[in-house]
């Protein structure tokens, strides 16, 4: 999914330069909804995407490196954070990977295209730990609501905005 009518007003030799120096897109792929629209946006920009996951989400994809960790309780989330460089671009839908990468001076994003930023983290971490209280207490978490194209738009379109914002 890539709307046409997104446009950085760039050329290619603006966006030339040395690869080492340019950001990536890193994706925590188990499970990730929007895994080929970081492949496109990145693509679209000349950047590298790089899909974290675990063997048991193991998936290949044209125009993205995968590293693909053993199976355990968050392997793919300390795999990526641990490969995080400073302005790099990371995809979670994870409080806790976003804010380790919030740490390490990475732009982060969710699924549905809302950033992650020191303003907000604290209070999602918060969130994040008074819905597992209620879990716990209850037995039962939330129904979630099936994906729509609005969301799928709207992620596309805050990364692009974001990466031609950083003129990437």
């Amino acid at each position: 999914m890539s709307p046409g009518n997104l446009n950085c007003g760039r050329d290619l030799e603006q966006m030339a330069g040395d690869e080492d120096n340019k950001p990536r897109i890193l994706v925590d792929a188990d499970g990730c909804p929007v895994v080929d629209a970081a492949i496109s946006l990145a693509a679209r920009h000349q950047l590298s995407c790089v899909l974290f996951c675990d063997t048991s989400h193991e998936l290949e994809k044209i125009g993205a490196k995968t590293i693909v960790v053993d199976q355990g309780a968050d392997s793919a989330d300390f795999a990526l954070a641990n490969h995080i460089r400073h302005g790099d671009i990371v995809v979670t839908q994870d409080y806790g990977l976003a804010a380790m990468a919030l740490a390490k001076k990475a732009c982060v994003f969710n699924q549905d295209g809302r950033q992650y930023t020191a303003d907000n983290i604290d209070m999602l971490l918060n969130v994040r730990y008074e819905r597992s209280k209620q879990r716990r207490k209850t037995g039962r978490g939330s129904r979630i609501p099936k994906r729509t194209q609005e969301q799928d738009k709207s992620f596309y379109q805050s990364l692009h905005g974001h990466i031609c914002q950083r003129d990437i």
